[in-house]
């Protein structure tokens, strides 16, 4: 062993000048302040995303009282002044006297890290909320936050502020019932928006009262109103009186049937296969397993799965069980029916499941999730559970209903036989790619950059629109590809026909990625595939068109954050040699405003008709533009979107397009 020179270092000096480490360097945070200091550590972000997730804790917790049989209704209030009110009927927060904090139970629960009713055994037998950080987390990043308790007759408060208690819990009253009223306002030190979206709340709580049978969920939002006095036109109005508050939005998620509800939502614009939706219900080992299918004439999957109440965007044990069983089963009786031929193959995975619409919900006593964000479940036994208990089931149902079964194994022989067209098609692809000596489409204007993390892909209406974006953009990390018109409706096509459409065969060659279960990321050549269309209705309708390609057969380079939407001006302002340009009607009339009179204004009437200097300068200059990220935050909704727009059936979309019509003309973006 090396004898230690006069030069080594001893313990608690600086080496090499950096700082001193010893152990007064080492910080000991108490209570929640790593929650403060770290939030994104529990909230995983301090955005819109980890506003919202402290909604989501609290009512977990009364989520699950429901589960434990305690809770049948739960309120929730958008407060005028930004604080969010939670009210459930549950059997309320204890609130004696803690035998190892020495504080209230309720305090204890507020202030103490992984404190909670979900660790061992008697609290809670299924829970979502696993990780016992959640109300605690809710607290530590709240300006502040008052909790009220209704248990044993009396009525409990105690305020906090930034987690910390202002004094001791409090008796107020005596109460009737039993529940727990939180409320909360977002501590903006904390976060970069403590704006609340209705619109975002409102899935979630739909949501969870479609996977909670019977469980009414009133949700509403207040604003204030302040009454001000008549003025003369052109004059600012003035207020008069006190603010008053008035409810602005107000709903109630209340779904006796539970999931099956959950799969007629779903499928409400869609053209089904089947009239009624198939439930099956079963619990083995403590394990509650639900599912909900219904077949529809559409082509793409749409399955949901749950644990614990918990989206698994992931998937998961649960997922795949139950992929593996009506592959199964659908192969049994297709062959009992002789629909399936002895010398013909089984139908795959996909067949099985083209068309398909389906929620799988399962209760796990010890549930195991793959990362702190809880997207994949891990427990092994889950898979067999899930299995055994469709198998059994659907089982059943098919020999009771030979009409429903012949229609679905029907339809997925035809997917089976779309199927191998689409592998001819994609092989026929390859080889005159190999010929042709390139896999790339000619009109593809490649940009020199190899390193996709670098590279952006511009997909262009038009060959006017895509001359001026070829000349406009910089070469070397921006590759222009112009489309012909319109490209297909894939909502309404089987990917054979995909496979055969030139302009999204030229799409699929040029982003390398591939599509449907050929999509492989590691391939993507472009880590920015932007949309740049015209801003007008055919421009509109062309992007709707590209969207859903990407969301139906490429879902992942959505999810990962690879599509933007490119946000061309509208207007070129001129008032001598100043030049402003305008991307929406809002922004025009500002300018106006602010340049006053003597002003040149130019409306685009498309990407084509802007020179390319303007166009790198307004929309493709790194320095300058505004890019839309695609992201899917509700995928039930997105689902849903996608068959309004998109799909056969024409008064949905017709609603749609009325309802909405005000709100897009006024988009300022």
């Amino acid at each position: 062993m090396p004898t230690p020179t006069s030069d080594a270092p001893t313990l608690g000096t600086a080496v090499d000048g950096n700082a001193a480490y010893g152990a007064e360097q080492i910080q000991v945070l108490e209570g929640l302040e790593p929650v403060r200091k770290r939030p994104g550590m529990y909230i995983g972000s301090t955005g819109e995303r980890g506003l919202h997730h402290l909604v989501y804790e609290v009512i977990d917790n009364s989520i699950d009282e429901a589960l434990a049989g305690h809770c049948t209704s739960i309120e929730v209030t958008l407060e005028a002044d930004g604080s969010v009110t939670t009210v459930d009927n549950g059997r309320g927060i204890p609130v004696e006297t803690h035998q190892k904090t020495g504080r209230s139970t309720l305090e204890t629960v507020m202030t103490v890290l992984h404190a909670g009713g979900k660790f061992g055994a008697g609290g809670y037998k299924v829970s979502g909320g696993l990780h016992g950080v959640g109300v605690s987390v809710v607290n530590a990043l709240s300006e502040w936050c008052v909790v009220e308790v209704k248990r044993d007759g009396r009525l409990w408060r105690q305020r906090y502020e930034r987690g910390v208690p202002c004094g001791d819990i409090e008796d107020v009253a005596p109460a009737e019932g039993t529940g727990t009223t939180t409320r909360f306002k977002p501590d903006p030190e904390i976060f970069e928006t403590t704006d609340f979206s209705y619109e975002t709340l409102s899935h979630r709580f739909r949501e969870l009262a479609f996977l909670n049978r019977g469980v009414t969920i009133h949700f509403k939002q207040v604003a204030y109103e302040r009454p001000v006095d008549a003025t003369p036109e052109g004059e600012a109005p003035s207020a008069i009186g006190p603010a008053t508050t008035h409810v602005v939005s107000d709903e109630t998620y209340h779904y006796e049937g539970g999931i099956k509800e959950f799969v007629s939502y779903l499928n409400e614009n869609k053209d089904t296969l089947h009239p009624h939706v198939i439930y099956i219900e079963g619990t083995r080992d403590d394990v509650v397993v639900e599912v909900a299918i219904q077949y529809t004439m559409g082509y793409s999957e749409t399955i949901l799965a749950f644990a614990n109440n918990i989206n698994t965007v992931d998937g998961g044990t649960h997922l795949t069980g139950f992929r593996n069983v009506m592959t199964r089963l659908l192969n049994e009786y297709g062959r009992k029916l002789n629909l399936i031929k002895e010398n013909q193959q089984n139908l795959a995975g996909e067949d099985v499941r083209e068309g398909l619409t389906a929620v799988i919900s399962v209760k796990v006593p010890e549930p195991q999730f793959e990362g702190q964000t809880k997207a994949k479940l891990g427990n092994t036994e889950v898979q067999g559970i899930v299995q055994g208990v469709v198998g059994d089931e659907l089982g059943h149902i098919l020999e009771s209903n030979p009409n429903v079964a012949r229609s679905v194994i029907g339809k997925a022989m035809e997917a089976l036989r779309a199927r191998e067209a689409a592998r001819k098609a994609r092989e026929l692809t390859r080889r005159k790619s190999a010929l042709e000596g390139t896999t790339l489409p000619g009109k593809l204007a490649d940009c020199s950059s190899t390193d996709a993390e670098r590279s952006e892909l511009y997909i262009v209406e038009g060959d006017s629109a895509g001359g001026s974006a070829k000349q406009g953009r910089d070469r070397t990390f921006q590759a222009i590809l112009p489309l012909r018109g319109k490209i297909l409706n894939t909502e309404r096509a089987r990917v054979d026909k995909i496979y055969a459409n030139e302009e999204i065969q030229a799409l699929i060659l040029a982003i390398g990625s591939g599509i449907a279960d050929d999509l492989d990321l590691a391939k993507l050549r472009y880590h920015k595939v932007i949309i740049m269309t015209d801003a007008d209705v055919d421009g509109a309708h062309i992007r709707t068109l590209l969207l859903t390609f990407f969301y139906r057969y490429a879902k992942s380079l959505v999810e990962g954050g690879y599509i933007y939407i490119a946000q061309p001006p509208l207007y070129k302002v001129e008032k001598g040699k100043q030049v402003v340009y305008c991307y929406s009607d809002r922004e025009l009339e500002a300018t106006r405003s602010r340049l006053g009179d003597g002003l040149t204004i130019s409306r685009f009437k498309g990407l084509g008709e802007m020179m390319p200097q303007q166009l790198w300068d307004t929309t493709m200059d790194p320095a300058t533009r505004t890019l839309l990220q695609v992201d899917i935050d509700d995928a039930a909704e997105a689902d849903r979107l996608f068959t309004v727009l998109m799909g056969d059936k024409v008064e949905p979309r017709r609603e749609f397009i009325q309802a909405h019509a005000l709100e897009v003309k006024n988009l300022d973006i």
